[in-house]
């Protein structure tokens, strides 16, 4: 497979310089073709069945499996919400708004965001008060809105 694969690259990359090179292979659409074809005859094998897909076109279950939706232990959850005010209560106010600041800052530019989070964690911030600072700057998706 592997020399079966190589031999057919070699083939597009002939194709390509015969056309100039890859930008004019762009340029003439040759790419979006091959790329639309690709896509076309991987379609067509699928439907057909010359393509196996576990559980798509061979071998699919019949009917839906129900699906057990997690329910919270209210008293977990309690004891998590008493944590999360523990630690709040007992972290540096100040050190926490002011890493939380820079997140949010930083979050605004073309800056690496990981070493400030990293820095609003050692301040005891929590994952969520960090989320909230990325979703002020950035936003969040609406599929229904796209």
């Amino acid at each position: 497979m592997t020399g079966e694969l190589e031999e057919r690259a070699r083939e597009l990359i002939e194709r390509i310089d015969e056309l100039g090179g890859a930008v004019e292979a762009i340029e003439q659409g040759f790419v979006q073709r091959e790329i639309e074809e690709a896509a076309f005859r991987y379609t067509q094998e699928v439907e057909s069945g010359d393509r196996v897909i576990v559980g798509v076109n061979r071998f699919a279950e019949d009917g839906e499996e129900p699906i057990e939706l997690h329910r919270l232990d209210p008293a977990s959850e309690r004891r998590q919400l008493e944590r999360t005010a523990r630690v709040r209560s007992e972290r540096d106010a100040a050190v926490a708004a002011a890493a939380l600041a820079e997140v949010r800052r930083v979050a605004a530019s073309d800056e690496n965001l990981l070493p400030s989070m990293r820095e609003a964690l050692r301040a005891r911030c929590t994952v969520g008060e960090i989320c909230e600072e990325l979703r002020a700057e950035f936003s969040t998706y609406d599929a229904q809105r796209a």
